[in-house]
């Protein structure tokens, strides 16, 4: 089977699962600066999907258009086939149950210990879940799959960087959610702990059968866990393909992101 006969076979497959998200037409402004420029996206169910882009290259505002922290100025992002852009303030609430977010910061409430940051999801969302009496059975489930469950009653202050990590994408998973965005999951990590956090997310993915949604500049990152990559550049889709087929190409634009 040649290269092409490959891309056509990958591709058939994915289309053969559900579409979680599609992203079509994507633009978005700031006055004269033209932050995406007709983006389009579709994540397939269980599915790693990479992009990679340079700094102001569009994707955090693409992130807050697809979980309606920012409006679009055009365009259909739909989750699970809902479109967000018609949805009013509680739908758009009860659907982003359905996403994880790994930010890039953790983004952790230092006040709060590792037990009370994983139990704040589920008192803000009980509206759909329910009031838990006993939190804990979730709490352990969700620190045991990131190998954490000794910091429960630990402040975050008194995790290392890594760690923190792993409890923010604990908390991110304690909802059980369909998608998990990933922004720059590695992004100021030693190169061990780096490599940590990586494996860790390629165990979630298979244990929790999360459609991934992975934003970074890590090379090595996107090597290992990338099922398909898009390019963006100037707010929109420069190229899109496996890494083994951009880490190949000739074009200097893609070669660029390799180096």
């Amino acid at each position: 089977m040649n290269q092409t006969e490959n891309i056509l076979e990958s591709s058939k497959e994915l289309q053969d699962r559900k579409l979680m998200l599609e992203i079509v037409d994507l633009r978005k402004s700031f006055g004269d600066n033209h932050v995406l420029n007709g983006f389009n996206l579709e994540l397939y169910e269980g599915e790693n999907l990479v992009i990679m882009g340079k700094s102001g290259s569009g994707k955090s505002v693409m992130i807050k258009c697809l979980v309606g922290l920012m409006p679009a100025d055009s365009g259909t992002i739909k989750v699970m086939g809902k479109d967000i852009t018609k949805l009013n303030r509680v739908e758009l609430d009860d659907t982003r149950t359905d996403i994880g977010f790994l930010f890039q910061g953790n983004a952790l409430y230092d006040s709060m210990t590792v037990r009370e940051n994983l139990e704040f999801p589920l008192r803000r969302h009980k509206a759909k879940f329910g009031i838990i009496e006993d939190t804990t059975p979730l709490v352990m489930e969700a620190l045991e799959s990131v190998g954490l469950a000794h910091t429960i009653n630990l402040m975050p202050s008194e995790l290392s960087g890594g760690m923190q990590k792993r409890i923010a994408l604990a908390r991110a998973l304690i909802l059980k959610p369909k998608i998990i965005l990933y922004d720059e999951p590695t992004s100021g990590l030693d190169p061990i702990t780096s490599k940590e956090i990586i494996e860790l997310m390629r165990r979630v993915q298979k244990q929790y059968k999360t459609s991934s949604l992975i934003i970074t500049h890590d090379v090595d990152c996107a090597r290992v866990v990338s099922e398909r990559m898009i390019l963006l550049v100037d707010g929109t889709n420069y190229a899109e393909g496996t890494f083994a087929e951009l880490a190949s190409s000739e074009e200097e634009q893609v070669k660029a992101f390799f180096k």
